[in-house]
């Protein structure tokens, strides 16, 4: 559960852009685990400003949802960008990802992106949540028993044009490698799977211990 928000509990970390723009992220020194700005979203923002992504230029026009966002950090760059976003997690941090969007319209006053809730499992009919081009999912292989409705949750996303973007940290304590595992085994058998190499990510955002996939949705034929 998010930890109330309270000034005195709140401190900011910075995401600069590659022009040198910043993004301010409010996060919890104490709470859940979604309260902070986690290395794998790091990365995987600054992924997003590689070349890959013609510099941060593919993002305009883009629909893209967030999982798990927490602060959404990585929302709010692609939203930075262009792209119309949607950052989602669980009721108790939709306030903190308002808290977020708020800080960061007066460098970026055009960007359009919204927060709201989103339980992974559940049914999705919302047309809000229809035509997404890229769901975004970082550090989010955490809890075993999230595992199955956070893939079923991507699969529902997903059209046959829709791609998702998973950055996590390979961690090796306690059940973390069999989550790991578990969670790829879950993906291969509904998606494609391409890991990203260190030489496509961010010079300097970018480790050998943190892994980018991109997952396509298998034809059902």
């Amino acid at each position: 559960m998010a930890a109330p928000m309270k000034e005195s509990n709140i401190f900011t970390r910075d995401l600069e852009r590659n022009d040198d723009k910043v993004l301010k992220l409010k996060q919890y020194e104490t709470g859940d685990v979604g309260c902070v700005v986690w290395d794998a979203a790091i990365v995987l923002a600054k992924y997003f400003e590689a070349a890959d992504f013609q510099y941060g230029r593919f993002w305009k026009g883009k629909k893209v949802l967030e999982l798990g966002s927490g602060t959404g950090a990585v929302g709010l760059l692609t939203a930075s960008y262009g792209a119309s976003t949607i950052i989602t997690d669980l009721q108790d941090f939709v306030p903190l990802m308002n808290m977020n969007i708020e800080t960061n319209k007066e460098t970026f006053p055009d960007m359009d992106i919204k927060a709201c809730e989103l339980k992974w499992g559940t049914s999705i009919d919302s047309q809000q949540f229809s035509n997404i081009d890229v769901v975004v999912v970082a550090d989010c292989i955490y809890y075993a028993e999230s595992l199955k409705p956070l893939v079923q949750t991507m699969e529902d996303l997903c059209s046959s044009g829709t791609c998702v973007y998973c950055c996590y940290e390979e961690r090796t304590t306690d059940n973390k490698p069999e989550l790991q595992r578990k969670f790829l085994e879950l993906v291969g058998e509904r998606f494609t799977v391409e890991k990203i190499p260190l030489e496509r990510q961010d010079s300097q955002f970018s480790s050998d211990d943190i892994h980018i996939l991109r997952f396509c949705k298998k034809d059902k034929t």
